[in-house]
């Protein structure tokens, strides 16, 4: 440890040398990414489609454990959160267990999240076994909808309102499990009623709510819909995925969306993530670490860290 921050990687990074990096070069946690292998995932098998990202032909492949770990700690990572994949339905706890192996045999990554369908009215039972796998913190479902068919994960816009699924979130709760909340501009207010009312819960936006329309208008909804988010403490934002709809990783693209982020949360509800390998289609991860910190620039430099690396532990504690 560096004063009460993370300095060194476990055992699936003392293999081999640590790469040589500048020593004043930030510490980093990488609150989302994931890992994969292509058999698992139905949505990787046959020919390549078009997705929210982009063509996905580059990603049919394994991506491993190993693969992340060289790329990501040669950019000064020392710790990271895995994010469900998009599996299946009905193997929501093969999912954890899986990553959960890969984290007995490598000591990484130190937390995940699963993912579960909260309207199920068995949702209690699925989440007590996932959590017999002692590196899961939170779940992730897809909450956002769109017009457009590429942009849709959600069955219909206002999923959160429905009692059946609000009495799912209350079972993830109970456990003291967080939320990640995925969701348009557009589904900001009922976004903000959701975590009013679930004001004991931890909610954890996703990809600085997703701005897919960069027009005055796209602008004008998407900061006030984070506005309302912002304003309630219980929301914490990761800045990843912003290349997303622009399929780009720069200063110029990102560092509003960050600035402004940052701004509206504070940087102590701010944390960084790389959203590999999806990123990778665009950029490396040096660079996106590399874009991140020039867009924070103009923070105080004891603020800097909270974004990069001390944010995401405190949400998401980290097992050694």
């Amino acid at each position: 440890m560096v004063g009460n921050r993370l300095s060194v990687w476990p055992r699936a990074m003392v293999s081999s040398p640590p790469p040589r990096r500048d020593p004043h070069a930030p510490l980093v946690v990488d609150a989302h990414h994931h890992i994969w292998r292509r058999a698992d995932l139905a949505w990787l098998q046959g020919l390549p489609q078009p997705r929210i990202f982009g063509e996905d032909g580059a990603l049919r492949r394994d991506y491993p454990i190993e693969e992340y770990v060289a790329e990501a700690r040669a950019a000064g990572v020392v710790g990271s959160v895995y994010v469900r994949t998009n599996r299946p339905a009905g193997r929501e706890e093969e999912e954890v267990a899986w990553v959960q192996s890969v984290a007995d045999a490598h000591g990484f990554p130190p937390a995940i999240v699963g993912y579960a369908d909260l309207a199920v009215a068995t949702v209690g039972t699925t989440l007590d076994r996932m959590m017999k796998h002692l590196r899961l913190r939170g779940i992730r479902q897809h909450l956002h909808w769109h017009e457009k068919d590429l942009y849709r994960f959600a069955p219909h816009p206002d999923l959160m309102d429905d009692p059946a699924w609000r009495a799912g979130l209350a079972e993830v709760a109970r456990r003291g499990l967080l939320f990640e909340l995925q969701v348009f501009a557009g589904q900001m207010e009922a976004g903000a009623r959701l975590v009013r009312d679930f004001a004991g819960t931890t909610f954890v936006l996703m990809h600085a709510g997703m701005l897919e329309d960069r027009s005055p208008d796209g602008w004008t909804r998407w900061r006030a819909g984070m506005r309302a988010l912002a304003a309630a403490p219980n929301v914490h934002v990761k800045l990843s995925g912003l290349g997303t709809f622009e399929r780009a990783c720069s200063v110029d693209l990102w560092s509003p969306v960050i600035r402004e982020t940052v701004d509206l949360f504070g940087p102590e509800r701010c944390m960084f993530g790389s959203n590999f390998p999806t990123e990778k289609l665009w950029t490396t991860y040096d660079e996106v670490v590399g874009v991140t910190t020039e867009s924070q620039a103009g923070l105080a430099a004891g603020e800097r860290p909270a974004v990069l690396h001390d944010t995401a532990p405190r949400r998401y504690p980290l097992a050694a």
